[in-house]
């Protein structure tokens, strides 16, 4: 969830008033472990404590005393949207305005779309610092040669999915990622 946008920080919040969540669709196993396994392998400091994911909601800091709020709208945006299926197909990249690779989304970008766009509404309301574009990181602050071999070593990479659920995350205070609350997707199919 170390993705492409900032924290959302709202002015005025004093340290231990807020927490950074964050609202993914998860990659399921088998895939979740290679891409883990990738991401170790080209030396991504992220690689052991953000799980693969398409991220719907980059991390943003809530006041603590808005976590029900949070909670009641992520539950209305999961019921207001269908499961649906994601394939991931080969690499892409950011660069050069942003050194990423990631694996691309070739089927279920406007799912990724419509809910990313609801789940930043209401309490969880937010701008971006670049156009929302559903993809999984999978090399992020590392040296070019690094992302090179991350862009070549999983271009070829295939993954089909369904989706049925969305995951929001809490950031721990050592930076490790954990699952905060799964939300069914449980809308009318489109």
């Amino acid at each position: 969830m170390a993705d492409r946008a900032g924290s959302g920080g709202r002015a005025g919040d004093r340290a231990g008033d807020t927490v950074v969540v964050g609202v993914v669709v998860p990659v399921p196993e088998p895939w979740a472990q290679l891409l883990v396994d990738w991401r170790a392998k080209v030396g991504d400091p992220q690689a052991s404590m953000v799980p693969p994911h398409v991220t719907l909601l980059p991390p943003t800091a809530v006041p603590v005393a808005e976590r029900t709020a949070v909670t009641e709208h992520l539950c209305r945006v999961a019921a207001a949207h269908p499961a649906f299926d994601v394939h991931l197909a080969g690499t892409g990249t950011f660069r050069p305005i942003s050194e990423v690779v990631f694996v691309a989304v070739a089927l279920g970008i406007a799912d990724c779309e419509l809910i990313a766009a609801d789940v930043r509404s209401g309490p969880l309301e937010r701008s971006l610092n670049f156009p929302y574009h559903p993809h999984v990181t999978v090399a992020q602050d590392v040296p070019t040669d690094m992302l090179d071999l991350a862009y070549a070593g999983l271009s070829e990479v295939q993954a089909e999915f369904r989706v049925d659920h969305f995951q929001e995350f809490e950031q721990r205070p050592g930076g490790e990622w954990t699952i905060a609350r799964r939300y069914p997707l449980t809308g009318p199919p489109r």
